[in-house]
């Protein structure tokens, strides 16, 4: 049994503070339905005081006037208290959304350290000054903090989507106000006391927790320049119209219906050993996760059979029990998604091929099967909604041009992959996919290239220097004929 945690404070401009409003948010856990902490949930007051503060703190505060090597040693203390501090934040995660925790340990913990790593690796290379020769004399562009920065971040991979960030934006000099979701708030609360510790001056951080109508006011606030978002689609169009009253600038990270694209030539069993994980990652509730597979018609049976077996084998339970490969899904709601949609495919005429329904022996907790449809069209709503649960699709192609028309026959533009015993062909078949990211023969995420989507998978670049140039405005300034700058 989880051990309740409770917060009555909130942490402002690096201080904890008694929230202005009285309401509070009540985190459930998805495997025993019960009530494992609570913390408060953050008023318009509460963002207007959090704004203040980082306002001060950039306008006036020694923050953005740091030198980089004494921000990225600030930075640096956070991903060194995270290492330390991984199996709690694992546990915390797994407890409110549902992670396996074998997968939070790798994601939700390590992965954050890799993303504040590589983001240091890049700030410290990243031309913050440049002379140029320009049309008219000399210039010199600069490149500046773009000032406070509403970072809105979901419940699927918390840490890892603010460390994503939190950690151009801390580098390069901004100011933050992170928005954790109400569904998982209790590791931000580690998060604040890591940073607390590890010296961020007065203002720079603020956390606050809240639901979708603060998080809309947070987005609007003229004290805001940046607003970074991870989540849906439909918010994520929400956030940039209300964003756009005050022309703030925006990056949204939204969903995906990706697809893995098993070529004729493809080894079945390393192509099924890797499309699983990817496929069924984090539950299902992963926005780049594989969730279109792509089979050639001459080898669709195997590929079935073998698919079908992979995700049977699958273990499913409780979250905090490191064999679990399959946890519950992070609310009730999610859960009844995963069945209506397994219903739809079913009524659409597609085959459930594995899973189906609630696993046997599981009734308490929000548990779905992970689950397999074949004879998939791709003009079915279950191949081109994002479901965010444990529901693969197999759909069969017959040639290669085909499989390219498929899988870029979506309003999503996030991920993909194709599996091959040619490399240097899967690389060709990937440069006519129109999605951000793309595997050959793999799945990961490497965190010194840019990450984003197409289509109406997002706005904007994370990671790489790429993803730091959203932190940052750029700046010309004109020098008189003749200047050589050094001389």
């Amino acid at each position: 049994m989880t051990e309740r945690v409770e917060h009555g404070h909130l942490f402002i401009g690096g201080e904890w503070t008694d929230p202005l409003g009285t309401d509070t948010i009540e985190i459930v856990s998805p495997h025993t339905e019960q009530v494992i902490g609570s913390v408060p949930h953050a008023s318009r007051a509460d963002v207007d005081r959090a704004v203040a503060v980082a306002r001060k703190a950039f306008d006036e505060g020694p923050w953005p006037r740091m030198s980089l090597d004494e921000r990225i040693a600030v930075v640096t203390r956070i991903k060194d208290a995270i290492a330390v501090r991984h199996e709690e934040i694992a546990r915390s995660i797994s407890s409110q959304n549902g992670s396996p925790y074998s997968w939070s340990v790798l994601a939700q913990a390590l992965g954050p350290m890799m993303v504040y790593d590589a983001a240091i690796q890049v700030a410290r290379a990243y031309p913050y000054e440049e002379h140029r020769q320009g049309a008219l004399g000399p210039i010199l562009v600069r490149r500046e903090p773009v000032g406070v920065v509403a970072a809105v971040i979901p419940w699927n991979v918390p840490q890892f989507v603010a460390a994503a960030k939190l950690a151009p934006a801390l580098l390069t000099g901004s100011t933050v106000i992170l928005k954790p979701s109400p569904e998982s708030p209790l590791d931000s609360y580690i998060l604040a006391d890591i940073a607390r510790e590890a010296g961020l001056p007065e203002g720079v951080l603020s956390i606050l927790p809240a639901d979708r109508e603060v998080s809309g006011y947070l987005v609007g606030h003229p004290g805001v320049d940046k607003v970074a978002f991870t989540g849906s689609v439909a918010a994520g169009r929400r956030v940039m119209e209300v964003a756009a009253r005050n022309l703030t600038r925006v990056t949204l990270e939204l969903g995906g219906k990706s697809a893995a694209v098993i070529l004729p030539d493809a080894d079945l069993e390393s192509t099924i050993a890797g499309i699983v994980p990817a496929a069924w990652m984090n539950n299902g509730q992963a926005c780049v996760a594989q969730t279109r597979v792509l089979a050639p018609r001459s080898r669709y049976e195997e590929v079935a059979e073998a698919l079908a077996a992979a995700a049977g084998a699958l273990v499913v339970g409780d979250p905090l029990d490191p064999a679990t490969q399959l946890g519950p899904l992070v609310a009730r709601r999610q859960q009844q998604r995963s069945l209506d949609y397994i219903r739809i495919g079913q009524e659409e005429g597609a085959k459930v091929l594995a899973g189906g329904g609630r696993p046997a022996g599981l009734e308490q907790g929000w548990y779905v099967e992970p689950t397999l449809f074949g004879d998939v069209d791709n003009s079915m709503r279950i191949a081109r909604e994002e479901i965010f649960g444990p529901v693969v699709c197999l759909i069969p192609y017959g040639d290669e041009a085909e499989a390219v028309r498929v899988a870029n026959d979506s309003e999503f533009g996030l991920s993909g992959s194709v599996w091959t015993g040619d490399v240097e062909h899967g690389v060709d078949f990937a440069r006519q996919v129109r999605t951000g990211t793309f595997n050959v023969n793999t799945f990961s995420l490497d965190m010194l290239g840019p990450f984003g989507g197409y289509k109406n998978s997002g706005v904007g670049r994370e990671f790489g220097p790429e993803g730091l140039s959203e932190y940052l405005e750029h700046k010309m300034i004109h020098l008189p004929a003749g200047y050589a700058a050094g001389a």
